[in-house]
C-alpha cells in the first residue's frame, strides 16, 4: 500500500542522531555513520525526527511500504524498551492526534496487562474520544478532531448558523489521511478564498462532507500536495472529490494537483469542479 513514510538523503545526513530522541518507534537506527530507516513496518510517517535534522537529511515521502501495525510495534519495538518508551511513544500519538494509533496502544497495554505510564491523579492519556476541551500537549493547531463524535459538537451562538465543519484540522498540509473522518467521505477540497466570497459556504459547500483547504498560488510544496491527496484517495478510499476554486486563473493549479493525483493513484474518484465568482456566484459547476 502507499503511505507517508520517512526518506533520509545520506549525501546529507551526518550521522549526528538528533533525529532519533524523536522517534519512539525505534524506526531509525545510527548505522556505519548514517541515519537509517530500518523498518518500514515501524515509521508511522509522522514526521516528528524531522524538525530535529540539523541538516535537511529527512522528508516524508508516499511510497509503497508496509502498513503500519501500531500493536506489533508495541510488541517488537516499544514495550521491550521499557517504561519510559512506552510513555515517550504514547505522549508521541497524542501529541500528533493520532487517536486512533492510540487507541490500539492503549488496547495492547491492557491487553498483556501492562500498566498505562502516563496515568495519574492529575493527568491521563485515554483512548478516543479525542480532546476538543483543551489542547493539553502538543500543538493545538495540528491535533486530530472529529465534531462528529457523541458529545463533541457543541451549539451554535447564532440561530441558524450552526457550523457544518466535522472535523480539525483542514489545511492540506496538516491533515492526515488516516484520518477518520476521511474514510470513504465525501472530500471538499476548497481554495481559501472560496468560503470568503460563498455567503451560505457551510450550507452550499461542507454539508455531509469532509474539508481540506489550500492555496495553489501561496502555498508551499505543491508536490507534497499532491502526494497528499494521491494518499488520501488510495488509504481513505474517498468515494468522491468536489473541488470548489475562484474564478481567478491561479486557482486552476488546485484542480491541476488533484488530476496528477489521480493520475498517481491506483483508485479512482470522480471529481466534481465547482468555479466561484468573486462575489460569490457560482459560474460553473461540471464533474470531470
Amino acid at each position: 500500500m502507499k503511505r507517508e513514510i520517512i526518506t533520509i538523503d545520506n549525501r546529507l545526513c551526518s550521522g549526528c542522531g538528533d533525529c532519533i530522541p524523536g522517534c519512539p518507534e525505534g524506526a531509525l537506527q545510527v548505522i556505519d555513520g548514517k541515519a537509517r530507516l530500518i523498518s518500514d513496518l515501524f515509521c508511522d510517517g509522522l514526521g516528528a525526527c524531522l524538525g530535529h535534522c540539523p541538516t535537511g537529511a529527512m522528508k516524508i515521502e508516499t511510497r509503497e511500504a508496509e502498513s503500519y501495525d501500531e500493536k506489533r510495534v508495541m510488541h517488537e519495538s516499544i514495550v521491550p524498551g521499557g517504561t519510559n518508551v512506552i510513555a515517550a511513544h504514547l505522549q508521541h500519538l497524542a501529541d500528533h492526534g493520532q487517536n486512533v494509533f492510540l487507541e490500539q496502544a492503549l488496547e495492547y497495554l491492557q491487553e498483556q496487562g501492562i500498566a498505562n505510564p502516563l496515568k495519574h491523579e492529575s493527568s491521563e492519556i485515554t483512548a478516543p474520544p479525542h480532546s476538543h476541551s483543551g489542547h493539553g500537549g502538543g500543538c493545538p493547531g495540528s491535533r486530530m478532531m472529529d465534531f462528529n463524535e457523541k458529545g463533541s459538537r457543541r451549539a451554535s451562538p447564532s440561530v441558524g448558523l450552526e457550523s457544518a465543519l466535522c472535523q480539525w484540522p483542514i489545511q492540506l498540509h496538516l491533515v492526515s489521511p488516516q484520518a477518520p473522518y476521511y474514510q470513504s467521505s465525501e472530500l471538499l477540497l476548497a481554495a481559501d478564498c472560496t468560503a470568503f466570497s460563498v455567503g451560505d459556504f457551510h450550507a452550499s459547500f461542507m454539508r455531509g462532507k469532509s474539508l481540506a483547504i489550500a492555496c495553489p498560488k501561496l502555498d508551499s510544496d505543491m508536490e507534497i500536495y499532491v502526494k497528499k491527496l494521491t494518499a488520501m484517495i488510495d488509504i481513505a478510499h474517498l468515494n468522491t472529490i468536489t473541488v470548489a476554486i475562484m474564478e481567478v486563473p491561479c486557482c486552476g493549479g488546485l484542480m491541476s494537483i488533484v488530476t496528477e493525483a489521480l493520475r498517481n493513484a491506483r483508485c479512482k474518484v470522480p471529481v466534481k469542479k465547482v468555479v466561484v465568482g468573486l462575489q460569490g456566484e457560482i459560474l460553473s459547476e461540471e464533474w470531470v
